[in-house]
């Protein structure tokens, strides 16, 4: 008997998916060969009857697993010069793979550090507030989402999604992944797979250089010429046949040189505002009801129109923390973090409004200032040691600073400042904000939790500006030159960067043919 595929299978919460194998078995009237789950979700809309939904295939012969056919470039065929990655965040670590399959052994630049080492700058920020201004949330392997919560769902569906999360799983993601509507790696479990990955990418012939930032680049005629890396032993320039810019939302640095030496930047629309808070507890009971407990932590997303602007939850972290992600001396940036257990007393997310040009002004690095404004301001109202601001959501309604914590606890590990968050964000976006706490507590119950905590300031949603490129995915003012990932700003999160990674890096390939 051939593969055969069930869908819309729905099992309570309650009952073992061993259920699903023995559908299998009265199917084909004996034990299949081969069982894998395709597809997991959980529906909830009735809180009284809990259940899972599963797609699952089988068969009563074992199934080899398919295998992708990779190319190899012809040897006399391989580029003369170095392709030279810049960035070790998804797009650059799937850029490099990719590149490597293909015959190619990039150089990959970080101007942080590895994961190990990276983890040691992070807590001594949280514990001690010393700023590693290259090696932080921000900047360092992994990108911004080593320390995130590895949440790898994405609206968008390209073909290369599967290809993406398989090589997760080949360097030490949880497999489930493969099948789960919400999959999600952890940040614990992250550390380790970017550092496989690294090693991969060693192991078949690239080079990994941390400490190593791109100071600065040469173009001539509309083609990049050279670039120069400063790295621990001083600067080195290189003329690449390819540069992959991979280089992430919060590279500012190196934004305002590729502009000052020619290269077309334009702002994008981006998002500001807080990490709200609240007891996990309390979101499984409004999500799931009395049974909460039965199942993974909960969580949300929500979106209000109920003013002219409108604001949403972003990288919603259950049983998380919010954690302290400056990049820049004299900034308060607040992001957040979740393990693979999701097993924090507290969830919490972005709540965020949409900013444009309208409230930036013109020009294309408009959009960093104002983050930068904001930032400041959050540093000022937290007594400038780098504690954050908060108020609890009760006393933002009213408008008036908070003198205590209720329930919830804030997780900000490098401490807090109460303060009146007006004194951070502008006026529309505190009016949008409140308007939508109300609206979206209509959506989510207990969202208005006048004991909630929300702090200041999250500005680093998304990259602020666009590093235009053509169809070639090569710059539109320097061949050569190939802007990738979230901070060129054509993606917005882990899995979409991973596949811009891997459509860079073919593109490149093409380009040899």
């Amino acid at each position: 008997m051939s593969l055969i595929t069930l869908s819309n299978i729905k099992l309570p919460i309650d009952k073992s998916e061993l259920e699903l194998v023995r559908l299998a078995e009265k199917k084909l009237k004996r034990k299949p060969a081969y069982f894998a789950i395709l597809k997991k979700s959980l529906d909830a809309r009735d809180k009284e009857r809990l259940q899972y939904i599963y797609t699952i295939e089988f068969s009563a012969q074992p199934q080899g697993k398919a295998k992708r056919k990779i190319e190899s470039l012809p040897n006399h065929k391989l580029p003369q010069r170095p392709v030279v990655v810049v960035g070790s965040g998804p797009a650059g670590l799937f850029s490099a793979l990719r590149l490597l399959e293909r015959g190619i052994k990039p150089i990959v630049i970080e101007r942080g550090a590895p994961v190990e080492e990276r983890e040691l700058h992070v807590s001594a920020f949280c514990e001690k507030k010393i700023l590693n201004v290259n090696s932080n949330v921000q900047f360092g392997e992994g990108g911004a989402g080593t320390f995130s919560d590895g949440k790898l769902n994405t609206q968008t569906h390209n073909p290369l999604i599967k290809e993406v999360l398989e090589t997760f799983v080949q360097y030490g993601a949880p497999e489930e992944i493969l099948w789960l509507n919400k999959p999600h790696i952890g940040s614990d479990k992250l550390k380790a797979v970017v550092k496989n990955m690294r090693q991969a990418i060693l192991n078949r012939g690239g080079q990994v250089r941390f400490h190593s930032c791109l100071s600065d680049v040469k173009i001539e005629n509309g083609e990049l010429k050279s670039v120069k890396i400063t790295g621990e032993n001083g600067e080195e320039t290189i003329e690449p046949s390819a540069l992959v810019l991979a280089i992430g939302h919060s590279a500012r640095d190196t934004f305002e040189r590729l502009l000052q030496r020619g290269v077309y930047l334009r702002q994008k629309d981006f998002s500001v505002g807080v990490r709200i808070e609240h007891l996990q507890k309390n979101i499984g009971l409004a999500q799931y009801g009395k049974r909460f407990h039965l199942l993974p932590a909960a969580d949300y997303k929500l979106v209000s129109h109920a003013c002219e602007r409108a604001a949403f939850t972003f990288c919603m972290c259950p049983g998380g923390v919010v954690m302290p992600s400056a990049s820049e001396e004299g900034g308060v940036v607040v992001n957040g973090m979740s393990n693979y257990a999701r097993d924090g007393q507290n969830a919490n997310s972005a709540l965020i409004a949409q900013i444009t040009g309208a409230d930036f002004g013109e020009g294309a690095l408009a959009g960093v200032e104002f983050q930068r404004k904001l930032e400041r301001a959050a540093f000022l109202a937290g007594g400038e040691t780098y504690a954050a601001p908060v108020q609890k959501i009760g006393d933002f309604l009213k408008g008036k600073e908070s003198s205590c914590f209720g329930e919830v606890l804030p997780t900000y590990a490098a401490g807090t400042a109460f303060a009146d968050l007006q004194s951070v964000l502008p006026k529309p976006i505190i009016q949008t904000l409140k308007t939508a706490i109300v609206d979206m507590d209509k959506k989510l119950k207990g969202f208005a939790d006048p004991d909630g905590v929300l702090t200041a300031v999250e500005s680093r949603t998304s990259s602020p500006v666009r590093i235009e490129r053509d169809e070639s995915f090569q710059s539109v003012s320097a061949k050569g030159l190939y802007p990738c990932g979230e901070g060129a700003g054509y993606a917005g999160g882990i899995t979409s960067s991973a596949v811009d990674g891997i459509r860079v890096a073919d593109a490149i390939y093409e380009k040899f043919l």
